[in-house]
């Protein structure tokens, strides 16, 4: 099958705005997101944000998450992040996919996110069609209709020198954060259980490895 016909010009915007997160770190949360109540630093993790392809060279993105531990429920927790909940790929790739499937298949809008250079297995977009991810704010770009976030992001992306970097705070705003912290109301039960998971592993991690210190890092 013909891979779709992507614009130039679209390919290097999505490439230049996924890019510009590599090594982003977000250390941002005012309180407990299970109990409100205060929280404490704990350790950072690295997470994996986007792969992306050029000239069959594949490229992982990944940005830097602080933990915390509540100090009330003991519940540990992430900083405010661009990724939404349930999902292991970073929230701009989410909308692109959702926002090519308000016009077409959502097979076609797996194929058109290949062609863009980001590379996502099948299997991701199936576990994810139907979910609520909240609105997507999108705009006619080059012919293509793409998320308002890929947008404002490409903006931040110009604006810095190279090898500069884009401050957790501002690339969350683009990303339409923390407004769209809390959809998926209606996350399946095969993604509940792998939050559920999830929240097992990193018990069994902080009950086996504790920091030195609680405090800020």
């Amino acid at each position: 099958m013909r891979p779709p016909r992507i614009p130039p010009m679209v390919r290097d915007l999505v490439q230049t705005s996924l890019s510009s997160f590599d090594g982003i770190e977000f250390t941002g949360l005012s309180r407990c997101p299970r109990c409100g109540g205060a929280v404490q630093g704990y350790d950072t993790r690295q997470k994996k944000f986007a792969v992306l392809r050029e000239h069959d060279q594949e490229c992982t993105i990944t940005v830097r998450v602080k933990r915390f531990t509540c100090k009330t429920c003991s519940s540990l927790c992430y900083a405010d992040e661009p990724f939404y909940p349930g999902t292991r790929i970073g929230s701009p790739v989410v909308d692109i996919f959702f926002t090519l499937s308000t016009t077409m298949p959502a097979s076609r809008a797996a194929r058109v996110i290949d062609a863009l250079g980001i590379v996502v297995d099948r299997t991701t977009w199936r576990n994810y069609a139907g979910r609520n991810f909240g609105d997507i704010p999108t705009a006619d770009v080059f012919g293509m209709r793409l998320p308002f976030s890929l947008l404002s992001l490409s903006t931040l992306a110009a604006r810095i020198l190279e090898g500069g970097r884009i401050p957790g705070a501002e690339a969350l705003a683009a990303c339409g954060f923390p407004s769209a912290q809390g959809a998926c109301p209606d996350r399946p039960p095969a993604a509940e259980k792998g939050r559920k998971r999830d929240e097992e592993e990193d018990e069994e991690e902080r009950q086996a490895q504790v920091p030195e210190e609680y405090g800020d890092r």
